[in-house]
């Protein structure tokens, strides 16, 4: 934006609207960073305005408090994580043998996920708590679960009656949790290699048999391989 109030982007004069979703906009960006570069403990009112270059008190224009802050940044990222997320499982079912394909649909997430990890703590801590913040994350939450549900019953599970309904939520939660506690042993340093965590994601959509030899027997445990 230059010194006469123009935007250089756009050629013109800012309308009210426009400068204040531009400062929105700077401030969500201040806070971002924070988070990424001092962690939560350096995420206060009054670093985010000065990181935005704006007066404290215009904060309050654009947020009630941190929390609210922190719900607009967790939002924005959601809109985009779920439309990319889609995007890459529909090119996936288009081609249900190219495997590259399933794996993107696990690594977007992760390395999304994990390039705020900041934020993602946060938002797991909030989970529990009853707070509007707590509500906020809860909803994203449901957000991903209801895109998960949707996408496994196009690839055909049954979700007919009540009991198949449930079961298919049960493992969109599944694959949701497990993403995220592979993450959390990332962040903690277990896990270092994506990849290796991509590995193991396709491992649990394609089931164990992928881990066996080609050639060798697999059965699980009270089984046999011949059936009998």
């Amino acid at each position: 934006m230059n010194r006469n109030g123009g935007s250089a982007g756009l050629g013109r004069a800012l309308s009210r609207g426009e400068a204040k979703e531009l400062t929105r906009q700077r401030l969500m960006q201040a806070a971002l960073r924070i988070l990424d570069e001092s962690g939560e403990g350096g995420l206060t009112v009054s670093a985010v305005a000065r990181a935005a270059g704006i007066a404290q008190s215009s904060f309050y224009v654009h947020f009630r408090d941190r929390d609210d802050l922190l719900t607009a940044l967790g939002d924005e990222a959601v809109v985009r994580m779920r439309r990319m997320l889609r995007d890459a499982r529909r090119r996936s079912m288009e081609e249900p043998t190219d495997v590259e394909r399933l794996r993107a649909t696990f690594r977007l997430p992760l390395e999304r996920t994990i390039a705020h990890p900041a934020l993602f703590r946060i938002g797991l801590r909030a989970r529990l708590d009853r707070s509007p913040l707590g509500d906020a994350t809860r909803e994203v939450l449901a957000g991903y679960r209801h895109d998960l549900y949707e996408d496994l019953a196009v690839l055909g599970l049954a979700t007919d009656t009540p009991a198949g309904r449930r079961q298919v939520e049960m493992i969109a939660d599944g694959y949701i949790a497990l993403t995220e506690s592979l993450i959390i042993g990332h962040l903690e340093g277990r896990y270092p290699n994506i990849e290796e965590i991509v590995d193991v994601l396709v491992v649990f959509t394609l089931g164990p048999r992928t881990l066996v030899p080609a050639g060798m027997p697999f059965a699980w445990h009270g089984e046999t391989t011949s059936g009998a």
